[in-house]
């Protein structure tokens, strides 16, 4: 069978016809020459004929970034480890060709940081599953990786798999990169599933689909279960309104293709989980012809703004159609002139829609957003399956708890403050943030002479705690390196390595040698040069993957961010402050240490942008504030598509009205939202124009349900449940005193319960303002020991921890309340009277405004 795969993989290359390419990609792409590295091993005698062929295919649709920033022998390290998997595990010889080409020996997942884990995961993992079927082995995998990794949120970088098992944490599209990798590793087909966002609450997800004998199943990644095709989010997930995978190479698989480039195709698996229904969407353009080329996208209302989850190019007809989940949408066209068109739209109930692109001016309008019901079985578990699972969850749980106590902790962290002589309370956060990486921040820091340690100390502060995971020794070497400069943007814009969210590099002695000094006196000249000597190419990296400031030196050419990551890195390297702010996403730089630049790579000359005002208009409001993200956003139109501004998250409404809104000229949507219980959304959209200089009044309109807050069931305060700081048996009523309380029912290492916790814990001086008391309770008191507070935010101070007993808490309150057994998160606001007016179930972001909400009306 092993020999049946590779004599199929050797017909790969010259058989990518039937796959939608040409007939040679390999040969089509590098017609201009090929790159000297793989030319080299394409002639080489020792390099097989088979590894050379899955060279030339990944090559054929590789990303412009992983061709520059990785040569050849790092993928064929790759390469040979994929063949090895296929003849040594048991299943290699039965995966067919297609699913093996795009799903196993491609190492890129999503956009991570790439590494050479494969052959390390497949050393750690092929004596573990060599004896199981391939559903046992899927199961197995997830099982090791629950052992290296639990959930945490994080920033949007997505770290490689050898720094999710480094930190042992990663928010969902780290784990379900990495057990895709470790899937991979073992020679079993595996992808990335992702919903861009949910429609019935804010956020996004990613999970794992893996290939058994004939069928996709799906599974979440790090979170172990008994069986495929069950996780805590298949009732979320039958709620989708889409649902996708970005897959390597030309596909030509039964799935709804949404999208081929150069390198990737992105198909549609949402009919995989929920219920769908085709949306057929028709554009005109003022004058009422076919709008041929305008842009749709298909919007979902996610943290406040029209989200764009699909992205479709309308036919000689105008025409563009979306199979989608069973909920409302918005549809947004654009023509790139920058007039465009919007309208709701019920996919199963209105799925023809019309758009006529002629709007530019002011305009308002009012939504209600409403997302598919739940729907879906779940698939049956015994409980001894159920035991068992559990079991091995509690030992993986010690497995990783063994390793991330090594990790340097207060009192290492004190010895070497003592040390070194710096601040105690500084060095403890920064260390603490390193997690597996502590070595090489300390290393690092006993590394600088004692005149430059306040100087490393502070270049670590200005890097977020997720580069301190995976931050190198020659990166730190080299920008520690960067010589002192007169200004108070010193130390975030010109010594701070991070520039957007590519991976760090020791960019700086490359690039100085490289670069004319003279023109730190005149950056203009930087940006001038940068537009001569760079050459835009989106084509070969449509999903935007960050080039490294070196591969752009050496290749002399990159996408647009790339090329905005590159300016910025060599004007720090000049001693030049530069940045891409982080609200506009424009690339500047400040040539004398105050006023910012705009950068505009066009242009003869470099000018601030014309700026004007915006007040926000809103009336009095009782409960609680709105904050961006959560009840409302800015977007600015460009080009006709809505660009968000990205403002601090949870901003409070107050920051906004205390004093006129500086924007740059132009046209503007104030998008505001108030979320049900159910998940539907009160949607408001005011858009408006800025001129320079003058300050336009836009109302602040946040629409609201005036139903009043009624009784959902009931429960009994009397029950009792084990408190954690006396270790003795209580009653609620007890702790809680008379009046209101929340009760939340939590699992730990659970992502749902997890999001559930930080959104409370984000809130926290907001409940402790409240008083009434919070209950956190775990299933038992086994999970409450396993429960790590120092994975999340400062909990609020009237929280209290504590275990159920026998399960009778949850119990009554999924019999009381009519809900399904086992599905955690399960939060209620109940009284001492035993009345419930609050309920919330499963995966839920959002939820400490809701709860607060809700307080704030039951009042005392």
């Amino acid at each position: 069978m092993y020999k049946q795969l590779i004599s199929v993989l050797l017909c790969a290359v010259t058989a990518v016809a039937a796959y939608g390419g040409p007939k040679d990609a390999y040969s089509e792409r590098y017609r201009g020459g090929e790159r000297s590295d793989v030319a080299a091993m394409l002639a080489s005698d020792t390099v097989r004929g088979d590894e050379k062929e899955a060279l030339r295919w990944l090559y054929a649709y590789m990303p412009l970034p992983d061709i520059a920033d990785h040569d050849a022998s790092f993928y064929l390290a790759n390469i040979r480890s994929s063949l090895r998997a296929a003849r040594e595990m048991p299943w290699g010889g039965s995966v067919p060709e297609r699913e093996w080409r795009h799903f196993v020996l491609p190492v890129r997942v999503n956009n991570e940081d790439l590494d050479l884990s494969r052959p390390a995961m497949y050393e750690e993992l092929k004596n573990r599953v060599k004896g199981l079927s391939m559903g046992e082995a899927i199961l197995e995998v997830n099982h090791w990786c629950h052992e290296k990794a639990t959930y945490r949120p994080s920033d949007a970088r997505t770290n490689s798999p050898f720094a999710t098992m480094r930190s042992a944490l990663g928010r969902c599209g780290e784990e379900s990169t990495f057990t895709v990798a470790a899937l991979r590793a073992v020679g079993i087909p595996a992808r990335q599933v992702y919903t861009p966002r949910w429609a019935h609450t804010d956020d996004n997800h990613a999970w794992v689909e893996a290939w058994a004998d004939g069928k996709w199943h799906f599974l979440g990644a790090c979170e172990p279960e008994p069986v495929l095709d069950l996780g805590w989010f298949n009732a979320p997930a039958s709620r989708g309104m889409l649902m996708t995978t970005k897959v390597f190479g030309a596909y030509d698989g039964p799935e709804e293709q949404l999208e081929q480039t150069n390198t990737n195709t992105l198909i549609n698996v949402t009919s995989n989980y929920a219920p769908t229904a085709a949306i057929d969407v028709r554009v005109y353009d003022a004058d009422g012809r076919p709008a041929k080329g305008a842009r749709v996208d298909f919007c979902l209302y996610n943290y406040a703004e029209f989200f764009p989850v699909a992205t479709k190019v309308a036919d000689e007809e105008g025409r563009a159609s979306l199979v989608a989940g069973m909920g409302h949408m918005v549809v947004w066209a654009s023509d790139g002139k920058g007039y465009y068109g919007l309208s709701k739209v019920s996919a199963g109930e209105d799925n023809k829609v019309q758009l006529t692109v002629d709007g530019r001016g002011r305009w308002r309008a009012s939504f209600d957003i409403v997302p598919p019901s739940a729907s879906g079985l779940l698939p049956a578990v015994t409980d001894a399956q159920r035991a068992e699972n559990e079991r091995r969850k509690a030992a993986e749980d010690s497995v990783r708890t063994a390793y991330t106590s090594t990790f340097c902790g207060d009192g290492c962290a004190a010895t070497l403050a003592t040390e070194l002589g710096m601040p105690a309370d500084r060095v403890a956060t920064v260390m603490r943030h390193a997690r597996g990486n502590h070595e090489v921040i300390s290393g690092f820091l006993r590394s600088v002479q004692p005149s430059e340690r306040e100087k490393a100390l502070t270049m670590l502060e200005q890097l977020a705690e997720k580069d301190l995971n995976d931050v190198t020794a020659d990166v730190l070497a080299d920008h520690i390196a960067t010589p002192p400069y007169a200004t108070a943007l010193y130390d975030a814009y010109i010594l701070n390595p991070r520039v957007e969210r590519e991976m760090l590099t020791p960019y700086k002695a490359f690039l100085g040698v490289r670069l004319d000094k003279t023109m730190a006196a005149q950056p203009e000249r930087w940006v001038q040069w940068v537009a001569d000597s760079i050459c835009l190419d989106e084509a070969w990296n449509p999903l935007g993957f960050r080039m490294s400031p070196q591969a752009v030196w050496r290749e002399r050419k990159a996408d647009a961010l790339s090329r905005s990551i590159f300016f910025v890195a060599g004007a720090r390297s000049l001693g030049v402050a530069a940045r891409i702010d982080p609200v506009s996403g424009k690339t500047q730089y400040s040539p004398d240490g105050e006023c910012w630049v705009d950068v505009d790579f066009g242009a003869s000359a470099q000018t601030a942008a014309p700026v004007g005002f915006a007040r926000l208009e809103c009336q009095p409001r009782s409960g609680v504030e709105p904050r961006y993200y959560s009840h409302f956003t800015l977007s600015k139109i460009e080009n006709g598509r809505p660009v968000l501004q990205n403002y601090d998250e949870m901003a409070p409404l107050s920051q906004f009205v205390s004093s006129p809104i500086p924007l740059d000229t132009g046209n503007y949507v104030l998008l505001t939202g108030q979320r049900l219980a159910d998940g539907a959304v009160l949607v408001h959209g005011e858009c408006f124009s800025v001129a320079e200089g003058d300050t336009v009044s836009v109302p602040f309109i946040l629409r609201q349900d005036d139903s009043a807050v009624q009784v959902a069931g009931n429960f009994n305060s009397e029950n009792l449940y084990y408190d954690a700081a006396t270790g003795t048996a209580r009653s609620l009523l007890s702790t809680t005193g008379r009046g209101y309380y929340t009760l939340v029912l939590a699992a730990p290492g659970h992502e749902p319960s997890a999001h559930a916790i930080n959104d409370i814990a984000a809130r926290a001086r907001d409940f402790e303002a409240d008083g009434r008391k919070i209950m956190l309770v775990f299933p038992d008191k086994a999970s409450l020991g396993r429960f790590d507070a120092s994975l999340h935010r400062q909990l609020p101070s009237n929280m209290v921890l504590g275990a159920d007993i026998d399960g009778a808490i949850a119990s009554e309150l999924c019999s009381a309340l009519e809900l399904p057994a086992g599905q955690l998160p399960v939060v209620v606001i109940a009284d001492t009277f035993n009345r419930v007016v609050f309920v919330r179930q499963g995966y839920s972001v959002g939820l400490a405004d809701a709860l607060l909400q809700t307080l704030s009306r039951v009042g005392d």
